[in-house]
């Protein structure tokens, strides 16, 4: 089937192309935020209005994910990621026309629509296209474009917003969004999906858990984490998911089939993987504080620190994903989770006047961690599904993913808030120390909290299961 098909002649390109597509959805997450006073700026709007842009994006496509990875099952895994290229690529030629700033929100949850197509199936693409004995050196290598995309969205937006202005941040997906779309359209094999019933409850009701979940989490430090709205918002998205599951139990043909979750594997991989991002994206959001605020670097100084991280994992997750291919993936992923842990204690020992190189180092680590995590566990959650529902299992990789950024985000941040507050009402009766120890402390605390999240991901990756036997007789090695 899969010489007729074509995949050992193009899996190669079937790789570049979809990691390109990865690298450009991903980073049109960030990409944005550096443009926002200036977008604020022109249409003569507020900071308030204008952080939609980049929120509109976050919401859509997280909230999707699981959506399109169940259209990609039922209808095929190259119409729906054609279909997000063709989304994608002329709402990105839109959204760069905007001519206020309510069209350039409406647009930017077009374009988020179309990432979420892309980002859902890609991973159930690279799962057909390669063997079992190849498939973690593939998805190791496209692990490293998604960290390289969530990293230098900053980097380049600021560029582009430098050079040619913030019109230029959207548009140049679209040269980018025609080629891959034209090259996909050669090069990936039309597979046939599963004709069922699309589960239209389960799939409204997750969408609707998810965004408000999502909305609630990123907004909350902003409200006040016990304010009735935000109270309000996370009992809404508890009783979402609550009729989610009981639609789901008795579906004949289910969003998710539920019985997933009790395959060990499966579950305890995808869980490992939200607590890995929870811990990446603690230090993604700390960090900055730290190298501006208090060692008052420029940012982008600042930026080619924060840099050393995904740098690191762009050389390991290549190799561990081979690795994962020869001895199975429990190991190296729960390396992986260890090591970040013992990257983000050594983070929480700082106390101010270290050497840049000294924190280079710290940040290498955790990307070290993160490449050794990334594809085994990846390579492990597809490699526990039957074919057929590969695509909602790279769409729970994808979601696993959002919602671990974002819980990670709201979790240290909250911790960081919290403990900022309390220092400084602990020494206030005492001659109020500097600010930057205060902020110190502070973060000592949060990164603590990151490092128990890291330990919890790697528990969870130790006692996950051995074997599983989903793929229609071939067993993955774990």
């Amino acid at each position: 089937m899969r010489k007729i098909l074509g995949f050992d002649k193009y899996k190669w390109q079937i790789l570049s192309n979809t990691s390109l597509a990865t690298f450009v959805a991903t980073v049109s997450i960030s990409i944005v935020n550096i443009a926002l006073p200036g977008i604020s700026d022109y249409f003569g709007t507020t900071l308030g209005s204008v952080q939609w842009v980049v929120l509109i994006y976050l919401l859509l496509m997280s909230s999707l994910l699981l959506t399109f990875g169940r259209l990609g099952d039922m209808y095929g895994h190259k119409k729906v990621y054609l279909s997000g290229l063709a989304v994608f690529t002329l709402s990105s030629l839109l959204t760069s026309l905007a001519p206020d700033i309510l069209s350039l929100i409406i647009f930017r949850g077009i374009q988020a629509i179309g990432a979420s197509m892309i980002v859902a199936v890609i991973q159930a693409i690279i799962a057909d296209s390669f063997a079992p004995n190849e498939r973690g050196k593939a998805i190791g290598i496209n692990s490293v474009f998604v960290s390289i995309g969530l990293a230098a969205g900053p980097s380049v937006g600021g560029l582009l917003m430098e050079l040619y202005g913030w019109r230029s941040i959207f548009i140049v997906n679209v040269p980018v969004g025609i080629l891959a779309f034209f090259w996909a359209l050669r090069i990936l094999p039309s597979k046939i999906g599963v004709k069922q019933k699309f589960d239209v409850g389960g799939a409204l009701t997750m969408f609707a858990s998810l965004i408000l979940l999502l909305l609630a989490m990123n907004l909350g430090g902003e409200w006040g984490w016990q304010t009735p709205r935000i109270v309000m918002i996370f009992m809404a998205a508890a009783v979402f998911i609550a009729i989610f599951i009981f639609l789901e139990a008795r579906g004949e043909y289910p969003m998710i089939r539920l019985q997933l979750f009790k395959n060990r594997l499966f579950a305890a991989a995808n869980a490992a993987n939200m607590f890995c991002f929870m811990t990446q994206y603690a230090v993604v959001f700390l960090m900055p504080f730290y190298l501006v605020d208090i060692l008052q670097l420029p940012s982008g100084q600042a930026g080619l620190v924060m840099a050393a991280m995904p740098l690191a994992m762009m050389f390991v997750a290549p190799a561990s994903g081979i690795l994962s291919d020869r001895m199975g993936s429990r190991l190296l992923s729960s390396m992986g989770m260890g090591v970040i842990a013992v990257g983000v204690f050594f983070l929480s020992s700082l106390k101010g006047g270290e050497n840049l190189w000294h924190i280079v180092v710290m940040m290498a680590i955790i990307g070290v961690g993160a490449g050794l995590f990334a594809a085994p566990n990846t390579n492990a959650v597809m490699g526990s599904v039957a074919r057929e529902q590969s695509g909602v299992a790279s769409g729970m990789v994808a979601t696993m993913r959002s919602v671990g950024q974002a819980l990670g985000v709201a979790v240290t941040g909250a911790v960081y808030t919290g403990r900022t507050l309390y220092y400084t009402e602990q020494f206030s009766g005492e001659g109020l120390p500097a600010t930057n120890n205060i902020l110190i402390m502070a973060q000592h605390d949060a990164f603590l909290v990151a490092v128990g999240l890291a330990v919890l991901g790697m528990i969870i990756s130790l006692t996950r299961g051995k074997t599983t036997t989903a793929r229609k007789g071939v067993v993955v090695r774990d």
